[in-house]
């Protein structure tokens, strides 16, 4: 499954050094510009997930490179700004930013604000049940129905069978599950995943030696078969 990919347009380097290196962390793919020009370039030849933009570049004000980007399309685009002017703010969003940092700022927030914007809009592309033969899955809610039975997962069940379920036939890493559940510290901390995956095949009543659901890839990954 590909990374997330943040573009971030900034002239001043240490907040490409701090930034990127926060982003990596959470696992995400960083693609840094430093001015509006290249910046624009980028946009158009990555397709980024997400844009981080500062207002302050050196061949051009940031405002006009969102105006640009809003034009083509709605890609979440988060806007750093020097400017804590409440009318300023306001203009920003009007104008099409999606949110705003005011600058200096907490590296913590940056990262939440980003989380935020990015399950804004997979809530907005993601449907509310996924249908496998007589496997109902929620996907705001940590519940699955089999046979029309209700069965309760816990979050770390729930984000785990979606990880697997909305990449049907394709192979998961196990590195990756580890990172996006536990987070990076645990990537090989191979046994919690064993053990959470043992959980999992109990509520959807599926045999490790003989699966309708979830297939071991031995020392790969899952992958998720119905």
């Amino acid at each position: 499954m590909k990374k997330t990919k943040i573009l971030l347009i900034d002239d001043e380097e240490q907040i490409h050094q701090f930034i990127s290196i926060s982003l990596k962390a959470e696992g995400f793919d960083y693609l840094g510009c430093r001015n509006a020009s290249t910046g624009f370039e980028s946009f158009q030849n990555n397709k980024p997930d997400l844009i981080i933009l500062d207002l302050g570049l050196p061949d051009n004000d940031g405002s006009l490179v969102l105006a640009r980007i809003r034009k083509i399309g709605n890609i979440p685009i988060l806007v750093l700004t020097a400017r804590d002017q409440s009318a300023e703010k306001v203009k920003l969003l009007n104008a099409g930013a999606n949110d705003y940092l005011s600058k200096p700022f907490e590296i913590k927030e940056l990262i939440a604000r980003v989380k935020v914007l990015l399950r804004d809009i997979k809530y907005e592309t993601t449907p509310a049940e996924l249908h496998f033969n007589n496997l109902i899955i929620k996907t705001f809610e940590p519940l699955i129905f089999i046979n029309d039975v209700a069965i309760s997962l816990t979050k770390k069940e729930h984000q785990l069978l979606l990880l697997l379920a909305m990449s049907p036939g394709q192979l998961i890493p196990q590195t990756k599950i580890l990172v996006d559940i536990w987070g990076p510290s645990h990537c090989d901390d191979t046994h919690y995943l064993r053990v959470l995956i043992t959980h999992l095949r109990k509520k959807l009543k599926d045999d490790a030696d003989d699966p309708v659901y979830i297939k071991t890839e031995p020392g790969i990954g899952y992958r998720f078969i119905f």
